[in-house]
């Protein structure tokens, strides 16, 4: 195992980013707590998520907070599920016109919003967050951060695109198999695309910038908008 896999393996509890994502929910938590405290539950959709992640937070704090986890995804996958506490979606991100304005009371999207597309359809999933719901709690990782993050690779989203779409011809990187032809190596690129906390902050502007760091280096940001704190109207 390597050292970057030991940095960002999810399946390993001790890893750096599993230990991070287990600190980085802890004011999503107040959040819940908040709003139970206020409406007797909570009901959240969580954009592009699976019910995998949800594993870090212990399903007796889901219980005790009446918590309901709507899980949207382009398309089904391993996790598609519905029960007491969990219902899955067929939605895409970027446009949630299923949903009135205010239709939940938190909106959660981890490491997603790099994956939605070009800069417009950033744009678009940002503005159906902050539509949806008045507090919402958004990761990404940060483009500035030395190791690609799904490649596991060094600097590789530094390198001029031609050069990217070579190594993943010729290499097995991290989440990334090797790429049988050019197009399919293109569309692996082109599947990951980080901003900056600059962008981050103008695609959220009135959220708070919370920063993750390794060392000191910032890992990723957090655009957090809590509102749980205000009465109601």
């Amino acid at each position: 195992m390597t050292i970057t896999t030991r940095l960002t393996d999810y399946d390993n509890k001790n890893s750096l980013v599993s230990v991070l994502r287990a600190k980085r929910i802890e004011p999503f938590l107040k959040m819940i707590e908040n709003l139970h405290r206020k409406n007797g539950k909570v009901r959240i959709l969580d954009v592009g998520g699976t019910l995998q992640y949800w594993s870090i937070v212990p399903q007796k704090f889901l219980e005790r907070y009446s918590v309901s986890i709507f899980i949207a995804n382009i398309s089904e996958n391993d996790s598609f599920i519905n029960n007491e506490q969990f219902f899955s979606i067929i939605a895409d991100g970027c446009d949630l016109g299923i949903f009135d304005n205010n239709s939940f009371d938190i909106v959660h999207s981890n490491s997603v919003l790099e994956h939605v597309g070009d800069w417009q359809r950033k744009v678009n999933f940002a503005h159906e967050i902050r539509r949806i719901a008045k507090n919402y709690f958004v990761q990404t990782p940060n483009y500035w951060f030395p190791i690609e993050p799904h490649c596991r690779m060094p600097f590789f989203h530094w390198f001029p695109k031609p050069f990217r779409v070579f190594l993943i011809m010729h290499f097995n990187l991290g989440y990334w198999e090797r790429a049988k032809d050019v197009d399919k190596a293109i569309r692996t690129v082109e599947s990951a695309r980080l901003v900056t906390k600059m962008m981050l902050q103008w695609l959220f502007p009135d959220s708070q910038i919370n920063t993750e760091r390794f060392l000191i280096l910032p890992k990723s940001y957090i655009a957090i908008c809590d509102n749980t704190h205000l009465k109601a109207h």
